[in-house]
């Protein structure tokens, strides 16, 4: 359970279990425990009787509730409590006291995580015992490596530590704190001693875990590794910041930031990584992290653009406030066609109706999204994402069914065919189910995590896997984008080469820019601005996209509207072929 490289080991490797079904401590007449054999004590080493109760990453041995009797090559524990025994033989130095002693354990069974390392760094003060006079130890446990040191309770002094890149650390003296072969350093000023000592703090110790996986998709860890501090009391607010200095850093693709995490902050199931109280100074391929307090540390490489939280904060409201009309909009809309219209609705007309009640849903889905995320219950987060998911895809396809009998209109082809309607919803409804079906078969819904630069993150209901996102929904969108496009620019053509046979009044013109930039919205073109979501031009599009995708139900129920009471005027125009291309322009019912 304990194997220490040179001067502390438990005896024959072993530790003794005793149980007896309660709670037993305190006892009077003690539980004795002989360990009789020539090797348990010699002249060049002593013994000593530990318990640990079992709890802990990090075997908690200590000494307390065990007496240590010596006689004859015969070692007694009396120990007033059950719980497991053991006794650590420890190896006499005559040297320098303050030569580093080694303490190696286990080798965990596998990397362990952040939580895990949590726990390891509060038994800290366990490790004090193992030492004995020694007031320096370095510790090994598998990859994870870090040094100890007692602190003295006078005449503190600033400290220096360095991790080799063999992964060996040492104590750095002042005239050596730069070395060709340190990969990372790091300064405890004398104010950070000091303020130990004042709230009971006995040491100063530095910890190196590697192997910690991702935050994320997008933000990874400095060689997967973090850094522990601790000094056995809350240490915060210092003038005299802690520099964490890490040599190598390429930063050419990435966003390099010092975060801290407290060891129990969690959001959205994972650790809060935050960049409160630590500054980052980046400087000829290196980053020193100058930090106020002590806890965890890691330099957190983010992949992408991230937007600020004041930019995420006005964008989320405007999106609140835009489904929000959209919805209002769009509700009446559906209920002027459905309980006002007196006359059959043409073609056009109720393409337009699938298209808002498509719409309807998306805004209502990404608006309570969140607080559906929130309710942390899996199956109703998959549903979530299984329908919003469904409403977008149904919401590019009804753009492409506007397009697809914009084109058949605008080259005279008949749409008076048998179920020509029938066919038409069966594609925009059918569609998009059996790509959602597929996705819901293989298990692709899941929780997704959206955040900012200042690491403040919200829980959504959506795909996690980036690639099944870009390859679906964003390649899906690209076809219907292409098609929309295409007809869009046809259109601008027609009604630009073949004007009304009247003469150009305002009044004409005006029904021209409006049918276009009806058209613009009806074909749903507003989307193509997330392709510019990149470089400089991230934050611009961000804004574009969100106003007008936010909002687009209420424009179209302003084209609905306005174009509905045009087509009086229209049925009353001379049935030429270009005044045919301006009516279907103009109108969804004429």
């Amino acid at each position: 359970m304990l194997e220490n490289d040179l001067n502390i080991s438990l005896f024959n490797n072993e530790m003794l279990g005793i149980e007896m079904g309660a709670n037993i401590s305190g006892l009077k007449d003690t539980i004795d425990i002989e360990y009789n054999d020539s090797k348990i004590e010699t002249t060049e080493s002593t013994a000593e009787c530990v318990s640990w109760d079992g709890t802990g990453t990090l075997p908690n041995w200590t000494r307390e509730g065990c007496k240590t009797t010596h006689t004859n090559h015969k070692v007694t524990c009396k120990c007033s409590h059950l719980t497991f025994f053991g006794v650590t033989i420890s190896v006499k130095q005559p040297g320098n006291k303050d030569e580093p002693t080694p303490i190696r354990f286990p080798d965990p069974d596998r990397p362990l995580n952040s939580q895990q390392a949590a726990d390891f760094m509060k038994n800290m003060s366990s490790i004090l015992e193992l030492m004995g006079n020694a007031s320096v130890a370095t510790i090994k446990m598998g990859n994870i490596t870090g040094v100890i040191s007692k602190l003295p309770q006078q005449n503190q002094t600033i400290m220096d530590f360095g991790f080799k890149s063999s992964g060996n650390v040492q104590i750095l003296k002042a005239n050596k704190s730069v070395m060709t072969d340190i990969k990372q350093t790091i300064h405890f000023p004398k104010e950070s001693s000091e303020l130990a000592i004042e709230r009971n703090g006995t040491y100063a110790a530095v910890l190196l875990f590697p192997e910690i996986e991702r935050l994320n998709k997008t933000s990874s860890f400095f060689n997967n590794e973090m850094l522990g501090i601790e000094m056995g009391a809350k240490i915060s607010n210092l003038s005299e910041t802690i520099d964490i200095h890490f040599k190598d850093v390429n930063t050419t693709e990435v966003n390099a930031t010092c975060v801290s995490w407290d060891g129990t902050s969690k959001e959205g199931g994972k650790e809060k990584w935050i960049p409160d109280g630590c500054l980052t100074n980046e400087a000829n391929g290196s980053i020193t992290c100058q930090c106020s307090h002590l806890t965890f540390f890691a330099i957190l490489m983010s992949s992408d653009e991230k937007i600020s939280s004041s930019d995420l904060k006005i964008l989320t409201q405007i999106t609140k406030a835009g489904c929000g009309m959209s919805m209002f909009f769009l509700g009446v809309a559906l209920f002027m066609h459905f309980l006002m219209r007196k006359t059959k609705a043409s073609q056009a007309g109720k393409i337009l109706m699938n298209l808002f009640v498509a719409l309807f849903i998306l805004n209502f889905c990404f608006l309570i999204n969140e607080s559906i995320a929130d309710l942390k219950i899996f199956v109703a987060c998959v549903a979530m994402a299984a329908v919003l998911h469904y409403s977008m895809l149904a919401t590019f396809t009804w753009f492409f069914m506007q397009a697809l009998h914009l084109y058949f209109n605008l080259h005279k082809i008949s749409t008076d065919v048998k179920f020509y309607m029938h066919k038409i919803c069966i594609t925009g409804w059918g569609i998009p189910m059996v790509v959602v079906v597929g996705l819901l078969a293989s298990s692709k819904y899941n929780y997704i995590e959206v955040s900012d630069d200042n690491g403040t993150s919200v829980n959504m209901c959506w795909i996690p896997d980036s690639t099944i996102h870009l390859g679906v929904n964003i390649g899906y969108y690209s076809i219907v984008f292409m098609f929309t496009v295409t007809i869009f620019i046809v259109t601008v053509v027609q009604i630009t080469h073949f004007p009304s046979k009247k003469a150009k009044t305002q009044d004409s013109t005006k029904k021209r820019v409006f049918s276009l930039l009806g058209l613009f919205s009806l074909l749903g073109i507003t989307w193509g601005f997330a392709f510019f979501s990149y470089g400089p031009l991230l934050l611009p599009s961000y804004y574009i996209f969100t106003i007008l995708n936010s909002f687009q139900g209420f424009f179209l129920f302003i084209y609905y509207y306005f174009s509905s009471r045009i087509i009086p005027e229209d049925t009353d125009q001379t049935k030429s072929s270009s005044q045919d291309t301006k009516n279907v322009c103009t109108s969804p019912y004429g």
